[in-house]
């Protein structure tokens, strides 16, 4: 890989490859800084490796991660909207990425996640207001 541009917020914006052990790396603070509810440090670590790889389905397990982090900020906030949407992008994300190569080697369990997700999902359709959803734990796999 020799680098690549990618869309954001209608822009392009270039990024470097980072190398797979330094994405891991950054994924593993990741899982941690989540696990502590530091969902804004969450998100910091993995955007570096989401943009540090052209594999699309590390990218969507990155990518909806990040949204997964983004949406329990917006919880910290007290933003149920915001809460709603980005729970949204990541499950769309997270889909795109069960069953994957890099959902496997990740040790999470991406399908137990996205149960998790609609849950809370279903819970805030029936309660727009509802600014005190919890963020889910994240499910290891059992392989």
């Amino acid at each position: 890989m020799n680098g690549a541009t990618v869309l954001q917020n209608g822009r392009a914006k270039a990024y470097r490859p980072l190398p797979a052990a330094d994405r891991r790396r950054a994924f593993e603070a990741a899982l941690a800084a989540y696990a502590n509810g530091d969902f804004f440090e969450t998100h910091e670590l993995l955007e570096p490796a989401w943009m540090g790889t052209d594999d699309l389905a590390e990218r969507a397990l990155h990518q909806g991660l990040i949204k997964l982090a983004a949406a329990f900020v917006h919880g910290v906030r007290g933003n149920p909207a915001g809460i709603a949407k980005n729970l949204a992008g990541a499950r769309e994300h997270l889909a795109a990425a069960v069953g994957t190569p890099p959902a496997a080697a990740s040790g999470l369990d991406v399908s137990a996640l996205l149960v998790a997700i609609d849950e809370r999902l279903a819970r805030l359709a029936a309660n727009p207001t509802d600014a005190s959803i919890e963020a889910p734990d994240l499910p290891r796999s059992r392989s």
